[in-house]
């Protein structure tokens, strides 16, 4: 992977004169008041928004990191009041924003798209909650919510802050073993979902889904009270064109109820709920490296604060811009960076329900084009598949108003991110490849566009408020360039608090591998400028032969091949070695699998990295398993190298198919 030699990549004068920061010394400046006084650094940012109870600066901000001197806790504004759909809705109605658009929904099918103004958002948002109350949702209560990319979605978040309920959003695309299981775990009596949806020409039937999360809760001894049904088949266009009813869902009497049958009744008026600073906001789970997984519990007051300024300055979000994050709500990107964020900033948002494929490959462009994005978030993964279709397809579309475009989800390989900026930005729009977490509520690590040369790979700089530090095995800290493990010395406001109900395995989890600091998981490099480079999940470190080395690594320079537009790398177990490399690439139009071909790319990565990184087997797969956001299942591809047909549950796999796939194409002699 590329280090200090990498070319810099400097901010677009026009962005750098009207972005928030302007400069490296702004921003170390900044970052410097961050880390020696956050108490005044995060108390002027807070005083913007609305506190029912004052913040008492005795008790603005405490922790501990060290097992060894007693629980780990980590506290922001403790005692103060307030409640996020206030500060997101009321609030910007009262500054003026009433009539502005909060929302562009945008539909699988290009026929299908509306909007939606604070003002209505608000009505809407105040209708579910009454709702819920009339359900007897009180302040403290957990609502599963299982739904698509709709404007429902934001509203049932939003309602639930409103009234104090703590959210616990699934992504639509876990099975109904998955969403049972934290459903029980979470102790929900309330389901709100959609009867279903189409994403590309796949019709999913959430309803059907819900049914069956139901019945494994009820022989679970979990009974679910009520489960709330968005009508959406009905009213959106179908791949065929035609309309596609949904009055064959299966609804059960007394438990099941549709939407559209309560809300439009519900007033609009519902005072907001006042919650405490450190009362549970929502919790998200997140796959633990073995059992259960985990649910990562944020809070009211940091969260709000870490959302909404991580946003505002990594987006460099004016208010006329039009901001466009391609994540599902379902995940922490879409939490973050989809609704509080941007509604925290009074942004207007593009709602994307579709595929960057369908019903033609320029979709992504197209969005751009039509609402003149100015700041585009995606992943990698998306990034790299849509190279495979070349520039034309892209140059269709006017993309002169993107700003800013952001990268997420893994290390961005410096192929992808040069065609980004170069095809996509015109080599004008700044790119931020933002490192973050589940845990850490918004960005740890990134480079601000207006102020920081880019590096293409490199995540770049820590955030306010955030102190990486760089260990090795035994805990000893690597000061200027080296490799190591990426672990915080200090809370920021977003930071998680717990993991629900399991505080013990949130402190062993975290804390308990180098007392002191939160550990990532993650290891990253610090070049001779000081740029970090995610190096990829520490389990996803390599050792042949004595070398560490990282996958993402591997990765980069097999992608920097023409003919290569993709590649995923996992360890193999060698008699002589201990670990080998066995590659996966996914070819792009041109490109053929032959010996040839082998050879180059073995010769390559030699070259580029050495000797001892050479793979000892590269498999051709036409495609890779991804979950639905587009996150390749590494696991999957272990079994495929040892040839072990026991993978376990694939149900989150966009294309359970790719599997028998990649099992039929292994070479021969691997």
């Amino acid at each position: 992977m590329p280090s200090e030699q990498s070319p810099l990549f400097y901010p677009d004068l026009a962005l750098s004169k009207n972005a928030y920061v302007s400069s490296s010394a702004e921003y170390q400046q900044m970052y410097k008041k961050s880390i020696e006084n956050p108490e005044e650094f995060w108390g002027e940012i807070a005083r913007q928004f609305h506190w029912e109870t004052p913040i008492d600066s005795d008790k603005f901000f405490r922790y501990n990191f060290d097992l060894t001197k007693g629980p780990i806790f980590n506290k922001w504004l403790d005692g103060a009041t307030t409640n996020i759909s206030y500060n997101l809705l009321d609030r910007n109605i009262r500054n003026g924003h009433g009539d502005k658009i909060a929302y562009y929904w945008e539909g699988n099918h290009p026929d299908d798209y509306s909007r939606l103004t604070y003002k209505k958002l608000l009505e809407e948002v105040c209708r579910f909650a009454n709702v819920l109350k009339s359900l007897g949702v009180n302040k403290g209560d957990r609502v599963a919510i299982y739904m698509p990319m709709i404007l429902e979605a934001v509203i049932t978040l939003l309602a639930c802050t409103r009234i104090g309920a703590v959210h616990s959003l699934v992504f639509a695309g876990f099975s109904s073993d998955s969403f049972a299981e934290r459903i029980t775990d979470c102790e929900a009596r309330i389901i709100v979902t959609a009867d279903g949806v189409w994403r590309g020409e796949k019709l999913l039937q959430l309803k059907s889904i819900c049914d069956q999360a139901m019945a494994k809760c009820a022989q679970e001894g979990h009974n679910v009270q009520h489960c709330i049904v968005v009508s959406h088949l009905e009213r959106v266009t179908s791949p065929s064109g035609s309309q596609r009813h949904s009055n064959r869902t299966p609804m059960t009497e007394g438990r099941d109820i549709w939407w559209q049958d309560v809300v439009p009744q519900a007033s609009t008026s519902c005072y907001p709920e006042w919650m405490q600073a450190e009362d549970p906001l929502f919790m998200l789970y997140t796959s633990g490296s073995t059992g259960k997984p985990k649910g990562v519990l944020h809070t009211t007051a940091g969260y709000l604060l870490y959302a909404a300024t991580t946003f505002k300055y990594v987006f460099d979000y004016k208010l006329n811009d039009v901001y466009w994050c391609t994540a599902d709500i379902g995940w922490i990107t879409g939490h973050s960076y989809v609704v509080y964020g941007p509604l925290a900033n009074a942004a207007t948002s593009v709602l994307f329900e579709g595929t960057p494929f369908y019903p033609d490959n320029d979709r992504f462009w197209a969005v751009i084009d039509k609402y003149k994005v100015t700041q585009f978030y995606t992943a990698p993964t998306a990034i790299r598949a849509l190279m495979k279709f070349g520039e034309q397809i892209v140059k269709k579309h006017d993309l002169s108003t993107l700003k800013v475009m952001g990268s997420v989800g893994e290390p961005i390989n410096p192929e992808a991110w040069l065609w980004y900026y170069k095809v996509v930005g015109h080599e004008k729009a700044s790119i931020v490849d933002t490192f973050w977490q589940t845990e850490t509520g918004g960005h740890v690590l990134t480079t601000l566009p207006g102020a920081l040369p880019m590096k293409p790979g490199a995540a770049g700089f820590p955030f306010f408020g955030v102190q990486p530090v760089l260990l090795d095995e035994n805990g000893k800290e690597i000061k200027g360039e080296g490799e190591g493990y990426l672990v915080f010395s200090r809370p920021w406001p977003g930071l998680m608090r717990t993991l629900y109900g399991s505080h013990d395995r949130y402190e062993v989890t975290y804390f308990s591998k180098f007392p002191g600091y939160y550990c990532t998981g993650d290891g990253a490099r610090r070049d001779a400028d000081g740029y970090l480079w995610v190096t990829g999940r520490v389990d996803d470190m390599l050792n042949v032969s004595g070398h560490l080395m990282s996958t993402a690594e591997i990765e980069s320079v097999l992608t920097e091949h023409e003919h290569v537009s993709e590649a995923a790398v996992v360890a193999k177990p060698h008699p002589v070695k201990g670990e080998c490399l066995y590659c996966f690439i996914t070819l792009s139009e041109q490109g053929t699998y032959n010996e040839a071909l082998l050879k180059e790319l073995k010769t390559h990565v030699r070259e580029r990295i050495g000797p001892f990184a050479q793979p000892d087997v590269i498999q051709n797969a036409p495609a890779l398993p991804k979950t639905r956001s587009g996150k390749i299942m590494r696991r999957i591809l272990r079994k495929v190298a040892v040839n072990d047909r026991e993978v376990g549950d694939i149900s989150t796999l966009a294309e359970t198919g790719v599997v028998e796939q990649l099992f039929a194409m292994r070479p021969p002699n691997a």
